[in-house]
């Protein structure tokens, strides 16, 4: 196809993306419609097939989604100047996290252009743009590309500050599927039947997690540092200091991984990614399509009441922010929320101190009830791994036998 020719094709899922969902040798894989249309023929009305058995060109796309419209005339020359470079980079940062084993230069150098990434695929789905012309009270196609690509990076300051954890599914007989939301967010207050079309900005919420699968054995969790203190406070709470489109200062060595995923754990990531979706997924065999079937307990409020989804808590340092010091003399500090020195709020002592005691509190409970399960590691630099397992060991040691007998919250 000659490279001037124009696509009206335009996938908001790509297709080097799907792939990565597929096994070795796979061409085309299990493809569902959650809401088939209903078709009428000759006065006989029939509902479409709901599973289908395609490859990635035929699935999430949707024709001239991305068209700018010019005199009458489409050009889809936004789909491949702006997503075609949005997809480059954001396709090495996904590969580089989606096998992430330790930090390197190349975690570092892709650890802010992975959230730049999940920003636009969030924004590129068709449920993304209608939410953006909501936001901005626009209807127009051009003005919706030209909104798009100006706000896109809506999410980046609060993905970054937050707690991650790439967890695996290597060992699990269940794999991960792929949405046509496939940066969804899970807040066990926040029930998907109770979210209207196209939905609201839920990241600001204490509670929300976002979930991204990186591949068909790997999947990115991001959870708020407010949370991972206090598990147990409102998940409709708003975050402290929640923002967007500003600069922040984080540690890029800090993010968490190792941990196999049982097969239920799978099969609940799937059931949220499931239940978020907006109308297709995708699997590379059926069976995990139907996550429901096999889950004993499919009740969205108590799906994380193990805590599988939280990282380490006892690889997670309790810190007041960051300090980066210059060679002028002068510095530059944010505390663990991205508060600046001149905030009122910055290093809130008294939030700081009730924050220290439920902390505690939570490191206990996650021991308790993670007992016995495959556990995450962090860079060791500065010994966290090391010390964080000998702490808890030591903890649960302490503990009579009738003590680990926990009681689901």
């Amino acid at each position: 196809m000659p490279t001037n020719q124009q696509s009206r094709r335009h996938h908001y899922v790509p297709q080097w993306y799907q792939r990565r969902f597929m096994v070795p040798g796979q061409t085309q894989y299990h493809y569902l419609d959650l809401k088939p249309d209903t078709v009428v023929r000759d006065g006989v009305s029939h509902q479409r097939r709901d599973l289908l058995h395609w490859g990635p060109a035929k699935c999430f796309y949707e024709d001239d989604l991305y068209a700018l419209q010019v005199r009458g005339l489409t050009s889809d020359g936004f789909e491949k100047r702006f997503f075609g470079e949005v997809d480059r980079r954001g396709r090495e940062a996904v590969e580089t996290f989606g096998s992430y084993s330790g930090f390197s230069h190349r975690v570092h150098e892709n650890f802010l252009t992975l959230p730049t990434y999940m920003d636009a695929q969030r924004f590129r789905t068709p449920r993304g743009l209608d939410q953006l012309r909501t936001m901005a009270s626009i209807r127009g196609q051009n003005q919706t590309m030209a909104v798009m690509m100006h706000l896109y990076r809506l999410h980046t300051t609060m993905w970054t500050e937050g707690v991650w954890e790439v967890v695996y599914a290597r060992n699990s007989r269940a794999k991960f599927i792929v949405s046509d939301e496939p940066v969804t967010f899970f807040n066990r207050r926040i029930f998907p039947n109770e979210v209207g079309y196209p939905g609201s900005i839920e990241l600001d919420r204490v509670g929300t997690r976002t979930l991204f699968p990186l591949a068909l054995e790997s999947c990115l969790i991001i959870t708020h540092v407010q949370l991972i203190r206090n598990p147990w406070g409102n998940p409709l709470t708003l975050r402290a200091n929640p923002r967007a489109y500003d600069n922040t200062l984080v540690m890029t060595s800090g993010t968490h991984f190792g941990r196999e995923l049982e097969d239920t754990e799978v099969l609940r990531i799937n059931w949220i990614m499931k239940r978020r979706a907006t109308r297709y997924i995708a699997a590379a065999e059926k069976d995990w399509l139907y996550p429901e079937r096999e889950l004993s307990a499919a009740d969205w409020a108590s799906l994380d009441n193990d805590w599988f989804l939280f990282p380490h808590l006892w690889k997670i340092p309790f810190t007041g922010g960051v300090v980066a010091g210059y060679r002028d003399g002068s510095s530059y500090a944010r505390d663990e929320y991205g508060r600046r020195r001149n905030h009122p709020s910055y290093q809130d002592k008294k939030l700081h101190d009730q924050e220290w005691h439920s902390h505690l509190r939570a490191r206990k409970e996650w021991a308790l009830k993670r007992l016995g399960k495959s556990v995450a590691h962090v860079d060791d630099h500065d010994r966290t791994d090391d010390v964080g397992d000998k702490l808890m060991n030591k903890y649960l040691e302490s503990l009579s036998p009738g003590d680990t007998d926990v009681s689901v919250l």
